[in-house]
């Protein structure tokens, strides 16, 4: 097996790392010194933080968001088949009403699965193991 040179990779290598070196270097030296307290605090719109910001949010939310996020992309798939179609002809079509029952079939386990469901057991009116 038969490999090129090195060299160009490590000069890349040690020049990242200097400029990465230099970077943070100067801002260390050129960087504002704040020594106030309200330098810590958080700030936001003129309203004083009260509370935690360490806040829990309940798994559902971010299934939500993933869900949200998975079918956006799709939908950014058939959007693009959509401009493509005429090129594509029925390969392209065929592939894309697969694509769409593949989301279907998804989008129904998740309902079925109850991941879309944001009711407790006890709103559902099922008792409580």
């Amino acid at each position: 097996m038969q490999s090129g040179p090195l060299w160009p990779l490590v000069v890349y290598f040690v020049a990242v790392l200097f400029l990465v070196g230099a970077m943070l270097g100067l801002s260390y030296v050129l960087g504002q010194r704040h020594m106030q307290p309200q330098t810590g605090q958080p700030y936001e719109a003129g309203i004083v933080a009260t509370g935690a910001a360490r806040r829990r949010f309940d798994v559902k939310y971010y299934l939500v968001a993933m869900f949200f996020v998975i079918f956006d992309l799709e939908a950014a798939f058939i959007f693009a088949w959509a401009v493509a179609a005429r090129e594509l002809g029925w390969p392209g079509y065929i592939a894309v009403v697969v694509f769409i029952a593949l989301l279907a079939a998804a989008l129904a386990y998740l309902w079925r699965l109850g991941a879309l469901d944001w009711k407790t057991p006890r709103q559902r009116g099922q008792r409580l193991r």
